[in-house]
């Protein structure tokens, strides 16, 4: 339970490179699997969790080699969390930015379709803003995945 088979360091190396490469993969996989999950996005965050398990352990099976597995994890979130609060260029690259989807009651077609949005989501964004298509001023997806809605003033 407490003797493990790797060396400390290889489950922060492990940790970093997992971490690293799964915040490509989800920043390439585009805002809406990060903004809103339906339960087939849920169901592959839960697969790409046990996918990389054993990259994180290499086989070990230690309380302790997993306890630095998941320091490091958090240690890395942490750092990114910090490094994104305070250099707009890094929060840009992590998070990503808001996206100009649509003006004056027309959504860009091209547009739409590049960030994988449904005509069923973009009818959703109206109604939750209670705005309707002629009413809106300028649409945004938003780096969370969350479509923002502003109005015309009247």
């Amino acid at each position: 339970m407490f003797d493990m088979d790797l060396p400390w360091w290889e489950f922060i190396v492990r940790g970093l490179a997992v971490y690293l490469l799964l915040l490509v993969m989800v920043r390439l996989s585009g805002r809406r699997t990060v903004g809103q999950f339906t339960p087939f996005d849920l169901l592959v965050v839960m697969l790409l969790s046990e996918a990389v398990s054993n990259s994180l352990n290499g086989g070990d099976d230690s309380l302790v080699g997993g306890l630095i597995a998941a320091a490091t994890l958090v240690a890395i979130n942490s750092l990114v969390a910090l490094l994104t609060s305070r250099n707009a260029s890094i929060e840009k690259l992590v998070d990503g930015s808001a996206v100009l989807i649509g003006r004056d009651g027309v959504f860009f077609d091209k547009v739409v379709r590049n960030c994988r949005l449904s005509e069923s989501d973009i009818e959703e964004a109206l109604r939750e803003h209670d705005c309707p298509r002629p009413e809106m001023k300028c649409a945004f997806l938003e780096a969370d995945g969350e479509i923002t809605i502003l109005r015309n003033p009247h």
